[in-house]
């Protein structure tokens, strides 16, 4: 199952898996027992965890990156975010002067 993004079993989000559940996730932290009893839980990017999600299962080395090899021809379209200042449509932010402080 999917669940609702968040922190991760911080204060937000306190909910826990099945017992003895596989998981991936994208969380920064993880110790024996965190997410749910007996839980096997796996960390990684939210570039893997997209594929994760697609299959149903963590991929194979060869899976990964023939999906990621796809994936990498459209990176001037994915990541073009990064460049928003480089976008044709992209207006320079407006100076306001502080007068006072």
């Amino acid at each position: 199952r999917t669940e609702v993004p968040g922190c991760s079993l911080c204060m937000g989000n306190q909910a826990r898996v099945e017992n003895e559940a596989h998981v991936f996730s994208t969380s920064t932290r993880n110790f024996d027992n965190r997410m749910g009893k007996d839980a096997q839980v796996y960390l990684g990017s939210a570039e893997l965890s997209a594929i994760c999600a697609a299959l149903g299962r963590i991929p194979s080395h060869r899976e990964y990156l023939e999906i990621m090899n796809k994936k990498l021809k459209d990176t001037e379209l994915i990541y073009r975010y990064l460049n928003f200042n480089l976008m044709p449509d992209y207006i320079p932010k407006k100076v306001i002067e502080i007068t006072e402080v």
